[in-house]
């Protein structure tokens, strides 16, 4: 067994559960963008490719995959300056179109996401009654809640049913801790509380600024026409 300790990055923070500290670099390898090799007597291609790191994140296990690009021309200026890209895992959603105590909720949820899937079901239900809170939803438990929101059109019928079903985890995750979720349920989870803040918060956002930019372009096609008249 090799007792040279591993290379470790510098702080930076995990994507699976949001812990923040230098991650083990496992593996490494370099992908060139040369091809064939030019032979010339005044000129050769330089070196470029890029370079991935594959870390190991101590808190929860998970790896991460990076890349970054290097030219071997770049100064040091250049080299400074270069921008690391997470190709794994994706980036979730983003936050900041929601109301601060959603946000809150939501990240609370996903700091646990890979430390225990019970835990993780019962934060998202907490995130779902401060939605419910924020959208001045009334009924006695979750369903009733999300199905009045449905009634007065903030929501499609639908909805309610993933709603009904993220509930339905959340209750297991959180009565039946022993043998309750595991590992497996979590992409569930995750599909239905995105489905749920997608369409509640981030596609009306969206909608704005497609109806803005509309109203942008429809202006600068009337001053084009008026211009010709």
């Amino acid at each position: 067994m090799s007792n040279t300790k591993p290379e470790k990055t510098d702080y930076i923070k995990c994507r699976h559960c949001g812990n923040y500290a230098p991650m083990h670099i496992v593996a490494k390898y370099y992908l060139s963008l040369n091809g064939e090799p030019i032979a010339s007597y005044y000129y050769s291609e330089p070196e470029q490719g890029y370079h991935y790191s594959l870390l190991l994140c101590l808190a929860c296990k998970e790896v991460t995959l990076q890349r970054y690009y290097l030219h071997e021309f770049m100064d040091e200026m250049d080299e400074e300056s270069i921008k690391v890209e997470t190709i794994y895992p994706p980036e979730g959603l983003k936050l900041y179109h929601f109301p601060h105590k959603v946000q809150q909720a939501y990240e609370a949820a996903l700091k646990v996401r890979a430390i225990n899937a019970n835990a993780y079901a019962t934060l998202l239900g907490c995130m779902l009654e401060v939605v419910c809170e924020d959208r001045k939803a009334q009924g006695k438990n979750l369903y009733e809640k999300f199905k009045f929101l449905a009634d007065k059109g903030e929501i499609p019928v639908n909805l309610v049913g993933v709603v009904d079903g993220l509930r339905k985890l959340r209750n297991i995750g959180t009565h039946e801790p022993v043998e309750g979720l595991t590992s497996e349920e979590i992409p569930i989870l995750d599909n239905l509380s995105k489905a749920i803040l997608e369409y509640i918060y981030i596609a009306p956002h969206l909608a704005e600024q497609a109806e803005m930019l509309l109203e942008d372009l429809n202006k600068k096609r009337n001053k084009e026409s008026n211009k010709n008249i």
